[in-house]
């Protein structure tokens, strides 16, 4: 692995990434790539680097696993901003950077997304026309999270908030940074939270797999652009590329069963797979052996055939 960080002359701030390499990996060959992209909240040393680009990188793809920008090691600023359109614009950033890679085959580029990052891998392919193929693991369309769940149903609501907040940061008001998870899975339960996403997302980002950069917070008064964005807006006339959408049958909170179903069957791609891994959940899919076992085995040749 190689950790880099990406400036183009036209980006105002870098972008870290980790390049993973296939295990008989030379400078002097060229090689398929994937860009593989982490969750909301995560990190590119989370599912998105250690499950999905290591086991990538073994079947012969370069995999580059990077931290969105104003997030993790990449630059920006304010930090712990979740912005739609600026996760979009990064992948554009990363494909311009690795068709300067004289060991990648600039015809051969894939995108793989986990959560949140398979909603912005979606949305970015539909008009990256150098993305030639992408999967969305237990994908989710952060616009509509940010309507719904993110935003008590309220999104007028929700905006007018915003509003408020941004103003009064602007007067010399403290930050609001909101936290999307419990400190543990024991205080949430006693808080009253039951739903499975939750509850799971906490397990994994508190117990199993922390890391620092593993931030899982976002700052409030920037989340405006979220509530008006939409992942699938015009799927049905730019989504062509082949598309394979990875779900668990276990639903939660965060929706990604039903916004898997909804893309699956709005893409115009000629070749779409819609893979359920049956019994297995979310957060599942980012790290349990199994579940990642089975969505490896539609994922792995899916690239194969299309990259």
């Amino acid at each position: 692995m190689e950790t880099i960080n990406i400036q183009n002359p036209d980006m105002a701030w870098p972008i870290a990434a980790d390049l993973h390499f296939p295990p008989d990996f030379d400078r002097n060959r060229v090689y398929p790539a994937i860009i593989s992209m982490h969750p909301i909240g995560s990190c590119k040393e989370q599912t998105a680097g250690n499950i999905y680009g290591e086991a990538l990188a073994r079947e012969g793809y370069v995999v580059i696993a990077y931290d969105a920008s104003f997030q993790g090691a990449s630059g920006g600023e304010p930090r712990r901003v979740e912005d739609p359109t600026q996760r979009v614009e990064d992948v554009r950033r990363v494909v311009d950077h690795l068709v300067t890679l004289p060991y990648v085959d600039a015809e051969r580029i894939g995108v793989l997304g986990i959560c949140g990052g398979g909603g912005y891998a979606i949305n970015a392919t539909m008009t990256e026309r150098r993305i030639k193929a992408v999967t969305s693991i237990t994908g989710v369309n952060f616009g509509r999270l940010s309507r719904e769940g993110f935003g008590g149903f309220d999104p007028i609501g929700t905006l007018e908030a915003i509003a408020a907040q941004r103003t009064a940061e602007m007067r010399g008001g403290k930050a609001r940074v909101d936290l999307f998870l419990p400190p543990s899975v024991e205080q949430g339960r006693a808080a009253g939270i039951t739903d499975i996403d939750v509850l799971e997302a906490t397990d994994y980002y508190r117990t199993r797999e922390p890391q620092p950069n593993g931030v899982v917070s976002a700052l409030f008064s920037h989340r405006g652009a979220a509530v008006g964005w939409d992942a699938f807006h015009l799927a049905e006339v730019l989504l062509t590329q082949p598309l394979l959408v990875v779900i668990g049958d276990k639903p939660g909170g965060f929706g990604a069963y039903r916004d898997g179903l909804e893309i699956h069957g709005r893409a115009a791609s000629k070749h779409k797979q819609l893979k359920v891994v049956e019994g297995w959940s979310h957060y599942d899919l980012y790290d349990k052996p199994e579940p990642v076992r089975e969505a490896l085995s539609a994922v792995v040749p899916f690239f194969k055939q299309h990259l």
